[in-house]
């Protein structure tokens, strides 16, 4: 099965990143699935002009990201609050291909605050829907992201484990039922 992270924030430095890297390294170690990930920061996609129906008939730049997405047998979506939601480049970069009829979604909010971006969560969790994705309902959100993983993805604060280990867990049984 092919699990593509996409890690949304479109900052340099961004702290979610760290999220990001985590999951790749944890699930990998975890599970003999393919685990990718995209980082909307490698792709400068602009603003949405077409759909990218099929591979063929996506712009050669994006050949590269449109067959990683369109092998993607589920997603795991890490993502900031920006003003109570989840990160426009994610829904950008979303937007720019078909629905994701039937594929699982994990879903991973992050701040440096308290919440942890749960404000995004639910609404990332009306997004799925609305991809005809399936949400798994095992959310991971991540308070206090400075201080849970370093740079590059490595945790810090091990009480944080278990948390991350259930979300993987749920993410996988949902992921692997589904993919059957």
């Amino acid at each position: 099965m092919n699990i593509e992270i996409i890690s949304s924030s479109p900052r340099q430095g961004s702290l979610t990143h760290r999220v990001a890297l985590h999951l790749q390294k944890h699930l990998s170690t975890k599970t003999q699935h393919n685990i990718g990930l995209i980082d909307v920061r490698e792709w400068n996609l602009g603003l949405l002009q077409n759909v990218f129906s099929t591979i063929e008939n996506t712009p050669e730049k994006y050949k590269p990201l449109a067959e990683r997405v369109f092998a993607a047998d589920a997603f795991i979506v890490v993502s900031p609050e920006y003003n109570g939601s989840y990160s426009p480049a994610l829904n950008n970069l979303l937007d720019h291909f078909p629905k994701q009829a039937r594929k699982p979604f994990g879903l991973v909010t992050a701040s440096v605050g308290a919440m942890g971006g749960m404000r995004a969560s639910q609404q990332l969790l009306l997004l799925v829907p609305g991809l005809f994705g399936i949400a798994s309902p095992q959310l991971l959100v991540v308070p206090f992201i400075d201080k849970k993983f370093d740079v590059e993805g490595n945790l810090l604060d091990e009480t944080f484990a278990k948390s991350i280990d259930v979300f993987a867990t749920e993410f996988l049984w949902l992921a692997e039922k589904i993919k059957q």
